[in-house]
């Protein structure tokens, strides 16, 4: 039988040899064919040897059965499996009624051969042929019946015993041969539902491990099918998420999405693709306590419309089939790389604010030490007394301190960004660093025309902290309030204890900041409004040193403006400093130094003059 299979095979249409249904309807159609005629051609020797020399009508029948041979060659050639069974229908038909013509017509032993021609064509899984089959055997008989009516059929010339076993043979014949037929389309079924079986067994298998989930949709979003994977996505048992159940775990701002990428599908619009987020139950531990809270994937899921095979099937309602996937991992990826972006952005915006405000910040100095002290190394052809040679000589040093303080304000922005800026605590009592910054900047106040009001009362406590850096945040942060403040304004400093922590308050009623501008502000070299728009001197330092001092002494700062109002900086210090690591004394940065006695107004002499 292998070797049976194996020749049949070789016969095989290179179009049937891939498809196991195709191939046993191939097989089946050769086999009994090419196996019968063989017989057939065998024993025409032996029937000659019987019975002699034989009719015409015998060596028709007999030159007759090289045709399923042909029949076979024809679909071995073209693959035309309903081709060949129509042909094979005419064949059988025609032997049929040659033989029922000649042995009495309707009444023959063969015309019971005519209802096994529908029987043989329901192999071919066509019902075009078996209806082509089903009105030739009609045909037929309605053919025989007409012969035998207008009698132009000659009598048969056997007897009553010779014709009673020619019926028998023939009714035998016609039964032993649709049995045949009929375990041929069983076989056949049987094939078709192996195949089925395993086919069905293949997807289930997919769709039971592989991690994206597969569903089935009508047009309105409701589930028809969804695959097992769905559970171990979202937590919850299949039957949860049938009908509208996976419509409701869809986050409300995504529903008009998913809605339109399902309609757009049914309609036939080819694939569609859509994002979405889903709501994931909480997964519980064996003890039922959550693992985690309840909380919303993202979800990327591609659609196509359903393609229906059958007739009626394409006549219902459009369905769509789509595939699902979580990529939340992607998703925060692609936020990360948001963030990453952005901080890029700013630090390039960064590095020009910088670049643009160091070049008018140490221009502006080194242009007055470079003409003061060429005035005064021309001072014989100048005619410069002693007094504008002191005098000049001092705006030259105001300068250099000018040009020290900002090298000192970036070095001190640079150790606390990278870490190495350390904090020595120690008890000290703020109001005397309060009452001391504030007569330090008293004078630039008053040269303003601003009202400088320091309000610290008598019985504020020791903090432990660094008194340097403490000092720092009050000067950039009075300093920052006397500059923005118009002639005619107000800055107060106020301090108090409020529990464990005491909140410093400096507040003014001076330009202001923008809404946009406050979420920047803190930012190294930011300074509020446009760069070309600045009334004012400064490398946009003071505020962002503050914050870095405030954070390393474990406080908090908050800033609260409004234009044309004023702006009120809180910062909130804890009385007691404990440090999370110990000092490393190699790291010690250097503070702004100290203000000369009568220097106070340094900066803006410098400026002024230059």
């Amino acid at each position: 039988m292998t070797i049976i299979q194996d020749c049949l095979d070789a016969l095989l249409h290179p179009s049937a040899r891939y498809d196991a249904l195709m191939r046993a309807r191939h097989r089946a159609f050769m086999g009994p064919r090419l196996l019968g005629s063989l017989v057939a051609l065998a024993a025409f020797p032996l029937y000659l040897a019987i019975r002699g020399a034989p009719t015409a009508l015998e060596v028709a029948a007999f030159a007759w059965l090289v045709v399923p041979i042909l029949l076979s060659y024809f679909l071995s050639r073209t693959g035309r499996y309903e081709g060949a069974h129509v042909l094979s229908s005419i064949a059988l038909a025609g032997l049929v009624m040659m033989i029922a013509i000649a042995t009495g017509g309707i009444g023959s032993f063969a015309a019971v051969w005519l209802v096994v021609i529908p029987l043989e064509a329901t192999l071919s899984a066509s019902r075009r042929v078996i209806a082509f089959a089903a009105i030739l055997a009609v045909s037929c008989v309605l053919a025989l019946i007409a012969m035998n009516y207008l009698d132009v059929l000659p009598p048969p010339d056997v007897g009553a015993a010779a014709y009673n076993i020619f019926m028998a043979s023939g009714i035998a014949s016609a039964t032993l041969y649709a049995a045949g037929v009929a375990f041929g389309a069983e076989a056949l079924a049987r094939t078709g539902t192996s195949l089925l079986n395993v086919e069905e067994d293949r997807y289930r298998l997919l769709t039971r491990n592989m991690c994206d989930v597969i569903s089935r949709h009508r047009r309105n979003g409701a589930v028809q099918f969804i695959s097992p994977a769905a559970e171990a996505l979202l937590g919850v048992p299949v039957s949860e998420l049938q009908d509208h159940g996976l419509f409701d775990r869809v986050h409300v701002a995504d529903r008009p999405a998913y809605l339109t990428a399902l309609a757009a599908a049914a309609l036939g619009n080819d694939s569609q693709s859509v994002e979405f987020r889903l709501r994931r139950d909480v997964a519980r531990d064996p003890q039922g306590e959550p693992r985690h809270s309840a909380d919303f994937i993202w979800v990327e899921m591609r659609c196509r419309p359903l393609e229906l095979a059958s007739a009626a099937g394409a006549s219902a309602e459009p369905e769509v089939v789509a595939v699902m996937r979580d990529f939340t991992d992607r998703k925060h990826q692609e936020h990360a790389l948001d963030l990453a972006r952005t901080a890029a952005e700013r630090a390039d915006a960064a590095k020009t604010r910088f670049l643009a405000t160091m070049s008018h910040e140490l221009r502006t100095p080194l242009n007055a030490i470079i003409g003061f002290s060429e005035m005064i190394v021309q001072e014989d052809a100048l005619l410069l007394d002693a007094a504008r040679r002191k005098e000049y000589a001092q705006l030259i040093n105001d300068s250099g301190q000018h040009l020290l303080s900002v090298v000192n304000s970036i070095l001190d922005m640079s150790k606390m960004e990278s870490g190495n800026f350390e904090i020595l605590p120690e008890p000290f009592a703020p109001r005397e660093v309060l009452l001391n910054s504030s007569n330090l900047l008293a004078l630039k106040a008053r040269d303003n025309g601003i009202e400088l009001v320091t309000r610290v009362p008598e019985d504020l406590p020791e903090i432990t902290g660094d008194p340097r850096a403490f000092r720092q945040i009050v000067l950039n942060l009075v300093s920052n309030a006397v500059k923005f403040t118009e002639r005619g304004g107000r800055v107060t400093i106020s301090a108090r204890v409020e529990g464990s922590r005491m909140v410093l308050r400096v507040m003014d009623n001076g330009v202001g900041i923008t809404q946009e501008d406050l979420k920047r502000v803190g930012d190294p070299f930011f300074q509020a409004g446009k760069t070309y728009q600045r009334r004012h001197e400064g490398t946009g330092l003071g505020l962002s040193i503050v914050k870095s001092l405030v954070a390393l002494h474990r406080g908090e700062i908050d800033v609260q403006s409004k234009v044309e109002e004023g702006t009120t900086v809180t910062v909130m210090l804890p009385l007691t400093f404990v440090s999370d690591v110990e000092p490393l004394t190699d790291n010690i940065a250097t503070l702004t130094p100290a203000p000369r006695p009568g220097k106070q107004d340094q900066g803006h002499r410098v400026k002024k003059s230059a």
